[in-house]
């Protein structure tokens, strides 16, 4: 079995609803994403012979997932007031709806089904909120 890791980070601002400690206040992070790719042979031909995938081509796709993100205000859907978001968008600030709580466990399986669905082999990503935590997603 053969494998790649590449990283990335970005900066973010995101907050916890329905969580009872310093979290549910608006913070930041420098996330630092790590992303493995696994697979059991190399290439047998072309530009990727002897390779699991070209490491440009798998640096790129992280690195453009995370620019997405970079210096936002991540936001779980339905987690604040149309209002607000509207007056945060009117004063120019750059916001993220996503679809689930901002979790370093929920960034973890989305940037892992982000490299998914561009066909590359992922096998593991690794969301690190600090320096010394963070929280894994293996897929299915």
């Amino acid at each position: 079995m053969y494998g790649l890791k590449t990283e990335s980070s970005f900066d973010s601002a995101h907050f916890l609803t329905d969580y009872h400690g310093k979290c549910e206040n608006l913070h930041g992070h420098r996330w630092r994403v790590v992303a493995y790719i696994r697979q059991a042979n190399l290439g047998a031909q072309g530009t990727e012979k002897d390779m699991v995938i070209d490491f440009g081509k798998f640096k790129r796709a992280l690195r453009a997932l995370t620019e997405e993100l970079d210096h936002t205000f991540l936001v779980e859907e339905g987690s604040l007031r149309p209002q607000t978001i509207a007056c945060l968008a009117d004063e120019g600030f750059s916001l993220t709806m996503l679809p689930f709580r901002t979790t370093a466990e929920n960034l973890a399986r989305y940037f892992y089904h982000r490299l998914a669905e561009q066909n590359l082999p992922v096998s593991q990503v690794d969301v690190y909120e600090t320096p010394l935590n963070c929280a894994t997603y293996y897929g299915e």
